[in-house]
């Protein structure tokens, strides 16, 4: 057995440990799952995941992103996703761990190491999504901030400094531009998105590329290229998904007026409202509001709630 395969199989069984507790470390992430499931829709924000055991795909417009065990996967900006587990089972689950990736810590980072980030060739697309192979050091960090759970009083002080070696291998790693790019306040990824916060602050009103690419510091052109290369979607096609899942949460948490959740995030017609809901998650709105409400009477919550996002 090498060390990276060392390091997985104790981050199994750290991440076995502790996925159902809730922990001290703030944004990190545990999640656990022992069965696959049917695609389901959600956003995905700013995240590194690094999956131990089993796998799982995420589809982001017309890619598709499959990761397992000894890969990790970088997200960039909110970008509205479909994901599934692929291999997870009650002998051998889905375990994962990860950090919410935020543009202050990696422009700190940025600051105090100078120019020699900057100076690294480009190794990937500006996409909003990356999945590749873990490096040992990488793996060897991660291990080292779950190890700090069993040990809380350690935590306060030594969580934030793995965190910063944690980013700093992501910042010079393979998907080392796409991160770095999080933290440049004048990166072509934060330019997009500018673009993407507000289509989400403002996805019940008209949406007017020109406005946007304004808003982006871009031509409309060069805007709808660039927002399209991020996201894998148009800005049309971004906003309806913010609105099918904004209309998903409403009709989850008990609105029972089905055209009223519609005209809520900003369809004119309940008809087309109904229509597209269908269309991408599988049911009439109606219907898959009774499923939702019910499946969440059994669903985690806390810690392991929010570790849904890996």
């Amino acid at each position: 057995m090498d060390d990276s395969d060392a390091r997985l199989r104790e981050l199994r069984a750290l991440i076995e440990r502790h996925a159902s507790r809730p922990h001290a470390v703030g944004g990190l992430l545990l999640s656990r799952a022992d069965r696959p499931e049917a695609p389901s829709a959600s956003l995905a924000r700013p995240v590194l995941a690094i999956v131990a055991q089993g796998s799982k795909r995420l589809t982001v417009g017309d890619r598709v992103h499959d990761y397992g065990a000894g890969q990790y996967l970088v997200v960039s900006v909110d970008l509205p996703v479909a994901g599934h587990y692929t291999r997870a089972t009650p002998e051998e689950p889905f375990l994962a761990c990860g950090l919410a990736l935020e543009p202050a810590k990696i422009a700190s980072l940025l600051l105090d190491a100078g120019t020699e980030p900057l100076a690294l060739p480009r190794r990937s697309a500006p996409h909003g999504l990356a999945v590749c192979d873990a490096p040992f050091e990488l793996l060897d960090a991660a291990v080292r901030l779950l190890r700090l759970l069993d040990r809380p009083g350690d935590a306060r002080m030594l969580a934030p400094l793995i965190e910063k070696e944690i980013l700093w291998r992501l910042i010079t790693g393979e998907q080392g531009a796409l991160v770095r790019q999080i933290g440049l306040a004048d990166s072509q990824l934060t330019h997009i998105g500018r673009a993407i916060r507000w289509i989400r602050d403002h996805h019940t009103e008209t949406l007017r590329i020109e406005d946007l690419a304004r808003l982006a510091g871009m031509s409309a052109s060069p805007f709808h290229r660039h927002f399209r290369a991020v996201t894998a979607l148009t800005p049309i096609q971004y906003q309806k998904r913010i609105r099918l899942q904004e209309a998903r949460l409403l009709l989850m948490s008990g609105a029972e007026d089905v055209a009223g959740v519609g005209f809520a995030v900003g369809y004119d017609s309940a008809s087309q409202f109904s229509r597209e809901y269908r269309r991408h998650f599988g049911r009439p709105p109606g219907q898959d509001a009774v499923r939702l409400r019910g499946a969440a009477r059994f669903e985690p919550t806390g810690a392991d709630a929010d570790a849904g996002r890996l």
